[in-house]
Protein backbone atom coordinates (compact mmCIF):
# COMPACT_ATOMS: atom_id res chain seq x y z
CA UNK A 1 0.00 0.00 0.00
CA UNK A 2 2.34 2.29 0.36
CA UNK A 3 3.25 1.96 -3.46
CA UNK A 4 0.30 4.28 -4.27
CA UNK A 5 1.44 7.81 -2.56
CA UNK A 6 4.60 7.18 -3.99
CA UNK A 7 2.90 6.97 -7.71
CA UNK A 8 0.92 10.45 -7.20
CA UNK A 9 4.21 11.89 -5.95
CA UNK A 10 5.48 10.78 -9.32
CA UNK A 11 2.21 12.24 -11.01
CA UNK A 12 2.25 15.19 -9.20
CA UNK A 13 5.97 16.15 -10.20
CA UNK A 14 5.18 15.31 -13.93
CA UNK A 15 2.23 17.74 -13.73
CA UNK A 16 4.45 20.38 -12.28
CA UNK A 17 7.41 19.75 -14.59
CA UNK A 18 4.68 20.10 -17.65
CA UNK A 19 3.25 23.34 -16.11
CA UNK A 20 6.72 24.70 -15.56
CA UNK A 21 7.14 23.75 -19.52
CA UNK A 22 4.42 25.47 -20.70
CA UNK A 23 4.62 28.55 -18.72
CA UNK A 24 8.30 28.93 -20.00
CA UNK A 25 7.34 28.48 -23.37
CA UNK A 26 3.93 30.79 -23.03
CA UNK A 27 6.49 33.00 -21.41
CA UNK A 28 8.52 33.18 -24.31
CA UNK A 29 6.03 33.32 -27.16
CA UNK A 30 4.30 36.29 -25.23
CA UNK A 31 8.14 38.16 -24.85
CA UNK A 32 8.27 37.21 -28.73
CA UNK A 33 5.23 38.87 -29.81
CA UNK A 34 5.68 42.02 -27.67
CA UNK A 35 9.41 42.40 -29.07
CA UNK A 36 7.86 42.12 -32.60
CA UNK A 37 5.01 44.60 -31.57
CA UNK A 38 7.85 47.33 -30.53
CA UNK A 39 9.88 46.62 -33.83
CA UNK A 40 6.53 47.24 -36.26
CA UNK A 41 5.77 50.05 -33.72
CA UNK A 42 9.48 51.52 -34.90
CA UNK A 43 9.05 50.75 -38.19
CA UNK A 44 6.08 52.51 -38.09
CA UNK A 45 7.48 55.86 -36.64
CA UNK A 46 9.89 55.41 -38.63
CA UNK A 47 8.18 55.65 -41.92
CA UNK A 48 5.83 57.99 -40.66
CA UNK A 49 8.82 60.74 -40.21
CA UNK A 50 10.57 59.93 -43.52
CA UNK A 51 6.91 60.40 -45.40
CA UNK A 52 6.57 63.55 -43.43
CA UNK A 53 10.38 64.51 -44.80
CA UNK A 54 9.48 63.67 -48.35
CA UNK A 55 6.07 65.50 -48.29
CA UNK A 56 7.58 69.00 -47.14
CA UNK A 57 10.75 68.33 -49.08
CA UNK A 58 8.22 68.04 -52.29
CA UNK A 59 6.31 71.33 -50.69
CA UNK A 60 9.49 73.78 -50.91
CA UNK A 61 10.49 72.26 -54.14
CA UNK A 62 7.04 73.16 -55.52
CA UNK A 63 4.68 75.95 -55.39
CA UNK A 64 4.16 76.98 -52.05
CA UNK A 65 0.55 77.67 -52.46
CA UNK A 66 -2.31 75.73 -49.62
CA UNK A 67 -3.83 74.63 -52.59
CA UNK A 68 -1.54 73.01 -54.32
CA UNK A 69 -0.41 71.15 -50.75
CA UNK A 70 -3.62 69.90 -50.31
CA UNK A 71 -4.10 68.79 -53.73
CA UNK A 72 -0.77 66.74 -53.63
CA UNK A 73 -2.13 65.40 -50.62
CA UNK A 74 -5.14 64.21 -51.93
CA UNK A 75 -3.56 62.60 -54.64
CA UNK A 76 -1.14 61.02 -52.41
CA UNK A 77 -3.49 59.72 -50.17
CA UNK A 78 -5.93 58.32 -53.25
CA UNK A 79 -2.59 56.32 -54.12
CA UNK A 80 -1.75 55.01 -50.77
CA UNK A 81 -4.92 54.07 -50.07
CA UNK A 82 -5.39 52.15 -53.35
CA UNK A 83 -2.47 50.07 -52.50
CA UNK A 84 -1.65 49.98 -48.81
CA UNK A 85 -5.18 50.43 -47.49
CA UNK A 86 -6.42 52.68 -44.38
CA UNK A 87 -4.00 54.82 -42.70
CA UNK A 88 -3.21 57.29 -45.45
CA UNK A 89 -5.93 59.72 -45.44
CA UNK A 90 -5.24 63.03 -46.19
CA UNK A 91 -5.87 64.14 -42.52
CA UNK A 92 -3.26 61.12 -41.47
CA UNK A 93 -1.04 62.45 -44.09
CA UNK A 94 -1.53 66.21 -42.78
CA UNK A 95 -0.70 64.34 -39.16
CA UNK A 96 2.99 62.77 -40.36
CA UNK A 97 3.68 66.01 -42.33
CA UNK A 98 3.12 67.62 -38.69
CA UNK A 99 5.25 64.89 -36.92
CA UNK A 100 8.10 65.57 -39.04
CA UNK A 101 8.29 69.23 -38.89
CA UNK A 102 7.66 69.07 -34.60
CA UNK A 103 10.49 66.26 -34.42
CA UNK A 104 13.03 67.32 -37.23
CA UNK A 105 15.54 69.32 -34.55
CA UNK A 106 15.38 66.28 -32.38
CA UNK A 107 16.91 63.99 -34.82
CA UNK A 108 20.37 62.83 -33.79
CA UNK A 109 23.82 63.75 -34.97
CA UNK A 110 24.56 60.55 -36.81
CA UNK A 111 20.99 60.83 -38.20
CA UNK A 112 21.63 63.90 -39.65
CA UNK A 113 24.82 62.55 -41.43
CA UNK A 114 22.89 59.56 -42.58
CA UNK A 115 20.34 62.12 -44.00
CA UNK A 116 22.98 64.31 -45.91
CA UNK A 117 24.79 60.68 -46.76
CA UNK A 118 21.50 59.27 -48.13
CA UNK A 119 20.75 62.91 -49.72
CA UNK A 120 23.98 62.80 -51.71
CA UNK A 121 22.97 59.52 -52.60
CA UNK A 122 19.29 60.37 -53.90
CA UNK A 123 20.71 62.82 -56.52
CA UNK A 124 22.55 60.11 -58.22
CA UNK A 125 20.14 57.65 -58.09
CA UNK A 126 16.46 56.66 -56.57
CA UNK A 127 16.77 53.71 -56.39
CA UNK A 128 19.87 53.75 -53.88
CA UNK A 129 17.79 55.86 -51.39
CA UNK A 130 15.24 53.50 -51.07
CA UNK A 131 17.62 51.60 -49.61
CA UNK A 132 19.66 53.42 -47.82
CA UNK A 133 16.31 54.40 -46.21
CA UNK A 134 14.98 50.61 -45.55
CA UNK A 135 18.53 49.92 -43.39
CA UNK A 136 18.31 53.23 -41.63
CA UNK A 137 14.76 52.22 -39.48
CA UNK A 138 16.15 52.75 -35.85
CA UNK A 139 13.59 52.03 -33.32
CA UNK A 140 16.48 53.98 -31.12
CA UNK A 141 15.06 57.85 -32.38
CA UNK A 142 11.62 57.66 -31.77
CA UNK A 143 10.80 55.51 -28.57
CA UNK A 144 7.53 55.62 -27.96
CA UNK A 145 4.30 54.20 -30.23
CA UNK A 146 2.65 56.49 -33.00
CA UNK A 147 -0.51 57.19 -31.02
CA UNK A 148 1.71 58.24 -28.54
CA UNK A 149 3.38 61.07 -30.46
CA UNK A 150 -0.16 61.49 -32.03
CA UNK A 151 -1.57 62.41 -28.87
CA UNK A 152 1.78 64.71 -27.88
CA UNK A 153 1.43 66.83 -30.72
CA UNK A 154 -1.78 67.90 -29.68
CA UNK A 155 0.71 69.45 -26.81
CA UNK A 156 1.56 73.10 -27.85
CA UNK A 157 3.59 74.28 -25.28
CA UNK A 158 7.29 72.42 -26.45
CA UNK A 159 8.10 71.83 -22.59
CA UNK A 160 5.12 69.92 -21.64
CA UNK A 161 5.81 67.89 -24.46
CA UNK A 162 9.24 66.96 -23.88
CA UNK A 163 7.89 66.05 -20.29
CA UNK A 164 5.76 63.44 -21.73
CA UNK A 165 8.48 62.38 -23.96
CA UNK A 166 10.64 60.81 -21.17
Amino acid sequence: MAKKPEKIERKIDAQQTENLLWSDVRDLILEARRTVARGVNAALVWTNFEIGQRIVEHEQKGKARAEYAEETLKSLSQKLTAEFGKGYSVDNLQRIRAFYLMYQKYATVSRISEKQISKTVSAKSPVDRKSATVSRISPSGFPLSWSHYVFLMGIEEENERRFYEI
